[in-house]
């Protein structure tokens, strides 16, 4: 019975994981983004990204060490060529979070990730508010500091409406 028992929790965990890869994905490609804007990646920033990897209970199920080699893989080809590595973040990202629960969910990851340095950045909350922008959220709703006019261009019409 144990041996039966066993199997079946192994088989549902790893439908679990194959049911969530695309959110890891998609975590992981918000996390590059973020934290490689300024051209590197903090370590402050590898440790919060660790911290969302046991944090999240959808990515718990995820050894940390996958979670981190997804993010070295997206923040490295961000830093070697950004058209390219942007293409294959947004790629993931879009994968990964189909629904507004889920990209609210990534908003706050990448809030989370800015605020590793203990610091703010502009060039975080530029990509944040590109982010926001591509996932339809609109970035003040959820919290974002948002007066500078920088981001007030970034800010689409049809997201001030909603």
């Amino acid at each position: 019975m144990r041996i039966l028992d066993s199997l079946i929790h192994n088989y549902q965990d790893h439908l679990e994981r194959v049911e969530n890869r695309a959110f890891l994905k998609s975590v992981m490609a918000t996390c590059a983004m973020v934290a490689s804007a300024d051209g590197e990646v903090s370590f402050a920033q590898r440790v919060r990204v660790d911290q969302i990897l046991e944090t999240l209970e959808k990515l718990k199920i995820f050894d940390p060490h996958e979670g981190m080699d997804l993010f070295n893989d997206f923040t490295d080809a961000i830093i070697a060529n950004p058209e390219q590595g942007h293409a294959k973040a947004w790629q993931a990202l879009e994968d990964g979070a189909p629904d507004t629960s889920s990209r609210e969910l990534l908003f706050r990851v990448c809030v989370a990730i800015s605020e590793a340095n203990l610091e703010s950045s502009l060039t975080d909350q530029i990509e944040i508010v590109t982010l926001c922008n591509r996932l339809g959220i609109n970035p003040e709703k959820c919290g974002l500091y948002v007066d500078n006019p920088i981001f007030q261009e970034a800010v689409s019409p049809d997201d001030e409406q909603g």
